[in-house]
């Protein structure tokens, strides 16, 4: 017989706990497990932020949890994460929360916000992250990548006008909105103009043919056994952003002794190069004959051996972790303004990415 749905029946207790609900298999079993293990790591780390008297507060490591989701899934803001997290039982057990635990207000994250800036929490994880994959085996000490992405500001190119510019130049549709500029015969450039909204980005490109976008660079260092970032940084845009990101990076990580970096043209630079020697590093960067007038950074003593085209084939490998910042998270258009904020969120974002790059291969070699 049809059965009938027209007489609903409230449940007043439920005795299935959500651990049953998740089937055994689940992805985010393993993802929540080693996620579990670096917060523990951090707890001194949290201690710190909060004072002992007071009113208890929702707990960071949910918090956390909750952001992780955010990035993982690329919710677009904190208020759908929170819709979500209300109703989705998967959710729940991983920031851990019972199936009746009532949801925090939207506006907590943005309250612990500056406490977890302040006291780096995203630093912090990222290292314990990176500490996890060595003491699992999974990180070269040797040979390295470098590249750099545009990450977009959130703001409008009707924002960029004269630094000196005290009221917008419109055109008298009187839409506060969305008020119609024109720029026509108006060279705009960085060191005239600025963003009304986002001061610190800036207008760039990274390759001809290309639209200038209002933009900030993210940047990251990878190891090459296993694709992880293993170094992450975020700056203001420009031309020499990402050479002078790289050589931090590599100066932050790396130990001595004998090692590669691979990089694209954008790297085949006679000042970067000479940097990277200086610190016994050998520059694996791509030849950039017409660019520079058919005289490369590097010669035939480097590109030469086996190692070098190991390198180039390896170095396309980064790409794989701006695609998913960028197509499956949240990074592409990040609803954040300020250099502070972007380079949290984007070093957060990549501690995600090599948290479930860890657990893929685990996975796969269990």
């Amino acid at each position: 017989m049809r059965g009938n749905e027209n007489q609903p029946q409230i449940e007043m207790y439920s005795y299935i706990p959500l651990e049953t609900r998740i089937p055994a298999n689940h992805p985010l079993r393993k993802i929540r497990e080693i996620m579990d293990s670096v917060l523990e790591e951090m707890d001194k780390d949290f201690d710190a932020l909060y004072s002992h008297t007071g009113r208890p507060s929702v707990p960071p490591e949910i918090l956390l949890k909750a952001l992780f989701l955010q990035i993982l899934y690329g919710i677009r803001s904190e208020r759908l994460l929170l819709e979500q997290i209300d109703f989705n039982f998967l959710y729940r057990w991983f920031v851990g929360l019972k199936a009746d635990d009532k949801i925090w207000d939207e506006t907590v994250f943005s309250k612990n916000r500056e406490r977890l800036l302040k006291g780096e929490i995203a630093d912090r994880l990222f290292e314990k992250v990176i500490a996890l994959a060595n003491r699992k085996n999974l990180v070269s000490n040797d040979h390295f990548t470098v590249d750099g992405t545009l990450v977009e500001a959130w703001a409008s190119l009707k924002s960029f006008q004269k630094k000196d510019a005290k009221k917008k130049n419109r055109k008298g549709d009187e839409d506060p909105g969305n008020p119609s500029v024109d720029f026509h015969g108006e060279q705009r450039r960085n060191d005239t103009h600025e963003s009304k909204t986002d001061p610190e980005s800036k207008l760039y490109r990274k390759s001809k043919g290309q639209t200038a976008k209002l933009s900030y660079m993210g940047h990251v260092l990878m190891e090459n056994r296993n694709g992880l970032a293993v170094g992450v940084n975020a700056t203001i845009a420009g031309y020499y952003a990402e050479h002078e990101a790289a050589l931090a990076m590599v100066d932050e990580f790396t130990t001595k002794g004998n090692k590669t970096l691979g990089a694209d043209k954008h790297y085949d630079n006679d000042d970067f190069c000479d940097e990277l020697r200086k610190r016994n590093i050998t520059p694996h960067v791509a030849v950039n004959i017409h660019a520079r007038k058919f005289r490369s950074a590097i010669d035939g003593r480097t590109t030469r051996h086996s190692g070098y085209e190991i390198s180039q084939r390896k170095r396309k490998q980064v790409e794989e972790i701006f695609g998913w910042l960028k197509a499956f998270s949240i990074m592409r258009r990040p609803h954040f303004r300020g250099i502070k904020r972007i380079e949290y969120l984007f070093k957060f974002s990549v501690a995600v990415y090599n948290i479930l790059r860890i657990r893929n291969i685990l996975m796969s070699t269990s």
